[in-house]
C-alpha cells in the first residue's frame, strides 16, 4: 500500500492546482441544477400527482447524485488513464520505477475515491440546502453513490488502459453512459419505459445505483433491496478491478 500511496499522492498533487474551482463548480452546479428541476419542470410534475409519494425534487435528487457519480468516475479513470498511458507517458515512467503496475492502478483508484467522495458529499450538501432531502438516512447516500461510481470506474481503468485511440472513449461515453444517464430512472420510473427496454434498464449499474441512493435518501430503503444493490455494484467494482489489474499489467509490462 505505501508504494500505492506514492501515485496517490501524485494524482492529488495534479489535482491540487485545481481544486478551488472544482470545489466552486461541484457545489454551484446541483444546487443551478436542482432549482431548475424543482422550480421549474418539478411544478408542473408534482401538479400531475407524480410520483405520488414524494416531490419531484427529491425524486430527481438522489437519482441525480449517482448519475453524477457515475459520470465523475468515467471521466476521472478514462480520458486521465489514456493520456497518461498515451500522451504524457506519467504511466511509463512510474513503471520505470519500483511501482508494480497494481500500485499505479490502485493509487489512481485511491484518488478517484477521494474524487467520488468529496463530490458526493457536496452534492448531498446542495440537495440539503434546497430542501430536496429531510431523513437522516441521506447520509448512507454518500458512499453509495461512491461505490456507485467504482463500478464504472473499474472497468473504465480497464478500458481506457488498453485502447489504442482516444476516440474510443468518446463513443463509450456517447453511445454507453449518455443513454444510462437518461434511461436508468434518474428523471422519471423506469416502469415507464417500453417493457424490452425496462428490462435492460433494471439491469444496468447506474439503474442499481439510482434506486439504491433514491431509496436511502427518501427513507424507504429495504434490506433485502439495499443488499441487492451493495451486493450488484460490489461485484461489479471487483470484477473491473479484476480485468483492471490485468490490463495495467499487460500494458506497463509490455
Amino acid at each position: 500500500m505505501p508504494a500505492a500511496l506514492r501515485e496517490f499522492a501524485y494524482w492529488m498533487t495534479r489535482y491540487r492546482h485545481n481544486w478551488r474551482a472544482s470545489a466552486v463548480i461541484s457545489f454551484l452546479n446541483p444546487i443551478l441544477f436542482l432549482l431548475g428541476l424543482g422550480l421549474g419542470l418539478g411544478t408542473l410534475v408534482d401538479a400531475t400527482g407524480h410520483p405520488p409519494d414524494s416531490s419531484y425534487l427529491a425524486f430527481v435528487a438522489p437519482g441525480l447524485l449517482a448519475a453524477s457519480a457515475m459520470q465523475t468516475a468515467f471521466l476521472e479513470l478514462s480520458y486521465p488513464v489514456y493520456r497518461a498511458l498515451r500522451m504524457g507517458n506519467s504511466y511509463r515512467i512510474a513503471a520505470g520505477t519500483p511501482l508494480e503496475p497494481g500500485n499505479i492502478l490502485t493509487g489512481h483508484l485511491l484518488y478517484v475515491v477521494v474524487r467520488l467522495a468529496t463530490t458526493s458529499a457536496t452534492f448531498l450538501a446542495a440537495m440539503a440546502i434546497i430542501g430536496a432531502t429531510h431523513t437522516i438516512s441521506s447520509l448512507w447516500t454518500v458512499p453509495a453513490a461512491v461505490l456507485t461510481g467504482l463500478a464504472f470506474a473499474t472497468p473504465a481503468a480497464a478500458m481506457a488502459v488498453s485502447v489504442q485511440r482516444g476516440t474510443s472513449l468518446n463513443l463509450v461515453f456517447r453511445f454507453v453512459i449518455f443513454p444510462l444517464y437518461m434511461l436508468s430512472g434518474t428523471f422519471f420510473p423506469v416502469s415507464q419505459l417500453p417493457a424490452w427496454l425496462r428490462d435492460i434498464a433494471y439491469a444496468s449499474p447506474l439503474w442499481q445505483g439510482v434506486d439504491l441512493c433514491r431509496t436511502l435518501s427518501l427513507g424507504t430503503a429495504t434490506t433485502t433491496g439495499t443488499l441487492t444493490h451493495v451486493g450488484y455494484l460490489a461485484a461489479l467494482t471487483v470484477a473491473g478491478t479484476v480485468a483492471a489489474w490485468y490490463c495495467y499489467r499487460r500494458q506497463l509490462h509490455a
